[in-house]
């Protein structure tokens, strides 16, 4: 995987400014990915909390199909709870 460098700045940027915790935590991975890092390894060792590897695969794809906008419309969570 290689990124352009504009691609490069503004995961940098977002990883190291962003106001949402999750961009940060992604764009740190994709830049890790870049780098030359198997998705596995990011998840289980590269991020400061343990990821199942499927997650960060996730990531992956959802940036390569929608650039930044993808990390951020694929919220992490499950199926929205219903209140009684």
């Amino acid at each position: 995987m290689s990124l352009s460098e504009q691609q490069r700045q503004q995961l940098e940027e977002a990883r190291d400014h962003h106001s949402k915790p999750y961009m940060r935590e992604r764009c740190a991975a994709i830049l890790k990915m870049a780098e030359g890092k198997s998705p596995h390894w990011v998840a289980t060792s590269g991020l400061l909390r343990r990821r199942d590897p499927d997650t960060v695969y996730r990531w992956l794809n959802a940036y390569l199909e929608e650039g930044m906008a993808g990390l951020l419309a694929h919220q992490h969570g499950g199926p929205v709870r219903r209140r009684l």
